[in-house]
C-alpha cells in the first residue's frame, strides 16, 4: 500500500518535532533483520528514554532541517534508522553496541551528540565511558573521601587512648586511689 503524500508530511512534522528535542542521534542500517529483532531492540532502547524509527532516507533528510541533527542525516544511502534522545548520549551508545556485539546484521552510519557529528568510532568509544550516574557516584566519593578520612583520623586518637585504658585496666597497671 503506498503512503499518501499528506500522510508523508504528516510523518515528517512529526518526526521533526521529534528531533528538535533530540540531543543526540546514532543513524544505523541494517539487513535482514526479523521483527523480532527489531523488538529486542527497541525493548533495549527503552530503559535509556531513546526512540527508534526506521525511515526513508529523504523523509528523514527533511525531518532533519532546522535541527542540530541536521549534519548527520544528510545524504543517507541504503537502509536507515535513526535511534535519538534527549537524554544521556552514553546510555544510548552503550545499549546499541550491546545490540550490535550481539546482532553483525546491524551496524552503524553515524552518530550526532550535542551538535557533534561522530563518527562509528566514536560512537563504539562513547559506548565505553562511564554514565552519568556512574560518573556523579565517582565525584560524590571523590568529594567524600577527605571529609571521612578526616573523621577516621580524628576518631582514632580516641579510640587509641580507650584500647590502651582498656588493656592497662586489664594488665592491673592502675592503682587504686
Amino acid at each position: 500500500m503506498a503512503v499518501t503524500r499528506a500522510k508523508k508530511v504528516e510523518q515528517v512534522e512529526k518526526l521533526s518535532k521529534e528531533l528538535q528535542n533530540a540531543s543526540s542521534m546514532v543513524v544505523a542500517t541494517y539487513s535482514k533483520l526479523t521483527v523480532t529483532q527489531d523488538f529486542e531492540l527497541r525493548k533495549a532502547l527503552r530503559p535509556t528514554g531513546a526512540k527508534y524509527r526506521v525511515v526513508k532516507n529523504t523523509l528523514a533528510e527533511r525531518a532533519g532541517k532546522g535541527t542540530a541533527l541536521e549534519a548527520a542525516l544528510k545524504n543517507l544511502v541504503g537502509v536507515t534508522s535513526i535511534a535519538y534522545t534527549e537524554g544521556d548520549p552514553v546510555a544510548l551508545a552503550k545499549a546499541l553496541a550491546k545490540y550490535v556485539k550481539d546482532n553483525p546484521e546491524f551496524s552503524f552510519k553515524a552518530g550526532m551528540v550535542e551538535g557533534r557529528v561522530i563518527t562509528v568510532k566514536e560512537i563504539e568509544s562513547l559506548a565505553t565511558m562511564p554514565s552519568k550516574d556512574e560518573l556523579y557516584s565517582k565525584l560524590l566519593f571523590l568529594l567524600n573521601a577527605p571529609a571521612q578520612r578526616l573523621a577516621t583520623t580524628i576518631n582514632a586518637v580516641g579510640r587509641d587512648l580507650a584500647v590502651v585504658l582498656g588493656q592497662g585496666v586489664e594488665q592491673k597497671k592502675f592503682k587504686e586511689a
